[in-house]
């Protein structure tokens, strides 16, 4: 791709100085006469640059200037755009720093990388959150990203599921996840490192205390860890169903035929697997646990009653 090569030459010039037609097409795996193509596109975009024939002859930029985009390719240069998330950014307080550098990106590269990168982010857009929930609040997010970023401990009050259902601990910060709409942080304390969801956190006291992270701690890896158990413990029994062919591809089950199939699939708890084998309708049955089979068959039977005549 010409822009990529454009990227790169103007990059061999601010990092070596002064280079040969020969020299260029020699890093570029093209030929001299497409060196000369690429330089005077450069120089039509703007680039201060300027060549010299002779024996100390060649290619270089004018003293003091330097593009912003060191070390960064075409690919890298539309990947920035890509992965910019103006809704995360604005949540950790860093909407308009966001805007900014995304200007100065914008303004920093030549016009024809420029409209690369342009259509990239016009035709990409990130809708994070699922369909069926409104995202909570987070008020104490940037307090946390701030305590995460400075390496500073923070006690956090914090409302849990099990009683005590509000506690305040000591926790020292190590990152932030933003999983499918919601965020969660992962933070090292007198029981070792746990997750907690930040609209569950009440408040934040940030202390002068200083950390520092383990040797070894990776946060990609931590949480790789965390969704293992939490989904391990999510499934916690089974439970014994036949479903219809519409039943079974809203469960990703493979049916066995255009007639019923029966499947063993896993369930978090009774209470859970009541609500959402419920939204199939008639499209499943459930023969087992028979604890489940009669809840959804009691539910069936008042649903029945409310809607006669």
């Amino acid at each position: 791709m010409r822009a990529s090569r454009l990227v790169t030459l103007l990059l061999l010039l601010q990092n070596r100085g002064r280079m040969t037609a020969r020299q260029l097409a020699d890093e570029l795996e093209v030929s001299v006469r497409t060196v000369y193509r690429d330089v005077d596109a450069l120089g039509a975009a703007g680039i201060p640059l300027y060549g010299a024939a002779g024996h100390a002859g060649g290619y270089r930029l004018v003293d003091g200037y330097r593009t912003r985009l060191t070390g960064l390719t075409v690919d890298e240069a539309q990947a920035a755009f890509l992965v910019a998330l103006p809704g995360a950014a604005a949540e950790l307080g860093l909407g308009e720093a966001l805007a900014g550098a995304l200007l100065k990106l914008r303004t920093a590269l030549p016009a024809e990388l420029r409209g690369h990168a342009e259509r990239i982010r016009a035709g990409f857009l990130l809708d994070a959150p699922g369909w069926y929930g409104d995202v909570d609040p987070v008020p104490h997010l940037a307090a946390v990203a701030a305590a995460v970023w400075a390496r500073r401990a923070v006690v956090l009050r914090y409302r849990r599921w099990r009683a005590p259902e509000e506690i305040e601990r000591r926790v020292e910060p190590y990152g932030l996840v933003l999983k499918a709409g919601r965020w969660y942080l992962v933070a090292g304390g007198p029981s070792g490192i746990r997750t907690y969801r930040v609209d569950q956190i009440l408040g934040v006291r940030p202390l002068a205390e200083e950390f520092v992270i383990p040797d070894g701690f990776d946060l990609a890896g931590c949480w790789k860890v965390f969704l293992t158990d939490f989904r391990a413990r999510l499934h916690t029994a089974d439970a014994l169903v036949r479903l219809t062919p519409e039943g079974a591809r809203r469960l990703g089950v493979t049916p066995a035929g255009d007639g019923w199939t029966e499947a063993r699939v896993p369930i978090e708890s009774i209470d859970h697997a009541h609500r959402d084998f419920l939204r199939l309708g008639a499209d499943v049955e459930v023969l087992a646990p028979a604890e489940l089979r009669d809840r959804i068959a009691e539910t069936v039977r008042t649903l029945a009653t409310r809607y006669e005549g």
